[in-house]
């Protein structure tokens, strides 16, 4: 599919939900306080629609669920409280790049900025107003957390043992088997099969000028599955969440033009707008991606045979080797060792490694080399990443076992961390609760919250 930029997920994202819903489920309440925190309020319709974005995300509580979001919401508010005493300030630009992201969301959940209108029955520029100060009170109540967290310290190699023997037997997290690789990579002919994809695309594209449906070719040829499905379109979104080679080219169209060939990390596009609507746009597109042939794979697989037999035959090292003939820029210089990309870590677990690398790995021993394999690098376009060939080197094997302090500190290290800085925000938020005013309505004192001290 296309690719879309990440958002901002901790806002609600039905602030004022639709009052039949809350009629009905409170008995006709449209709205009210139902907690105050020091000077800040917690409106039900707060709760509500936390409540019903986390049941529509499919999250289930094993507690009342709005009970659990109101303290949810205290805690946020006691943080956020301390962090205006603190005069703690947040950088405006962070805050603006998340409300754009936030509000690109919606406008392209809804289609558009009537239709989200309607539904928070706000208009555009309220929703935008009110968007930013739930942004900015989180941010701030999240800075506020971090600065409780920090305060703790590092900890010490005795501690991190002390909390190693305090924790249960089967407390202790389960290591999976892991591996440690290192690799020397080559790409295949990129030129020809980039010209072949601009080949076929330009015959699509005088197909739709002679008179063919650019909506028929993106069903019947389109390498995105999502949108070829529905013809090529995309539907109404900000152009913000495309890659920008794309938008330019989109927005530089008048409904019903087809654009020239455009390139972008996911492939090569021709697109057809549909609509505009101030920064906003519909378009269909067909996207393609090189392809390769099995003489590409041969010639690159010759060569990888050739390398491994120097290695084997004492001519050179595999770290040599990958100094001198590795195409992969990242591992090369380190003599071809990989990382996992997500950790930086040099171990990989089975679920981490690409399905036709582990195919090749489980059968091998610890410092053979791997017959050459086609696999993907790391771009991780849509998950799929550039076609590659590549032999393996099998270095170490980490079988599966019980985390243990001296095989696996780093992770022991992590929890003690962790832990260390929760007692430390339970702490704060213990204190807090006994010196800030604090009245919860009486709609929601049967809860049983997870912390004591809420109701006085």
């Amino acid at each position: 599919m296309m690719k879309i930029k990440a958002v901002l997920t901790f806002v609600a994202l039905a602030a004022v939900s639709a009052p039949a819903v809350l009629a009905q489920k409170y008995n006709g309440l449209i709205d009210k306080t139902v907690a105050i925190i020091g000077n800040e309020m917690i409106l039900l319709s707060d709760v509500e629609s936390m409540a019903q974005e986390m049941e529509f995300n499919g999250y289930v509580s094993d507690r009342n669920l709005r009970c659990e979001v109101l303290e949810n919401l205290m805690v946020n508010k006691i943080f956020y409280t301390q962090a205006v005493l603190d005069s703690i300030t947040v950088n405006p630009d962070m805050i603006n790049a998340a409300l754009n992201d936030r509000m690109n969301y919606i406008l392209t959940q809804f289609g558009g900025e009537a239709a989200a209108e309607k539904y928070f029955q706000k208009p555009m520029h309220r929703l935008r107003e009110w968007m930013r100060e739930m942004i900015m009170e989180q941010n701030m109540a999240s800075e506020m957390q971090r600065g409780v967290a920090g305060k703790v310290g590092e900890v010490t190699p005795r501690e991190v043992e002390q909390y190693y023997r305090r924790l249960p037997k089967d407390s202790l997290p389960e290591i999976p088997t892991e591996y440690q690789i290192s690799q020397i990579v080559l790409y295949p002919d990129v030129d020809r099969a980039k010209m072949e994809v601009r080949e076929r695309l330009l015959e699509f594209r005088q197909r739709v000028l002679d008179g063919e449906k650019f909506s028929l070719l993106a069903t019947l040829y389109s390498e995105d599955p999502g949108s070829a499905m529905r013809g090529g379109e995309l539907g109404m979104a900000p152009k913000s969440v495309f890659w920008p080679e794309f938008s330019d080219a989109a927005m530089s169209l008048k409904p019903g033009q087809v654009s020239p060939i455009v390139e972008t990390p996911d492939g090569f596009h021709l697109i057809q707008l549909i609509a505009r609507e101030g920064d906003m746009f519909n378009a269909r597109h067909i996207l393609l991606r090189p392809r390769y042939t099995i003489e590409d794979r041969d010639s690159a697989f010759i060569r990888l045979d050739s390398i491994r037999n120097a290695v084997l035959a004492d001519s050179l090292t595999f770290e040599q080797a990958a100094r001198k003939f590795s195409e992969d820029p990242v591992t090369r210089t380190n003599g071809g060792v990989v990382s996992d990309p997500a950790t930086g870590a040099p171990f990989f677990e089975v679920d981490r490694l690409k399905p036709a690398e582990y195919a090749v790995l489980k059968d091998m021993k610890e410092g053979e080399i791997s017959r050459p394999v086609e696999s993907t690098d790391n771009e991780g376009r849509e998950g799929r990443g550039n076609t590659v060939y590549k032999i393996l080197r099998l270095d170490r094997i980490r079988p599966a076992h019980t985390a243990s302090f001296s095989e696996d500190f780093n992770i022991l290290l992590d929890m003690a961390t962790n832990q260390k800085a929760v007692n430390a925000i339970e702490q704060f938020i213990k204190e807090k609760q006994a010196t800030t005013y604090i009245v919860i309505d009486p709609l929601f004192q049967h809860c049983v919250f997870q912390r004591e001290g809420w109701i006085k």
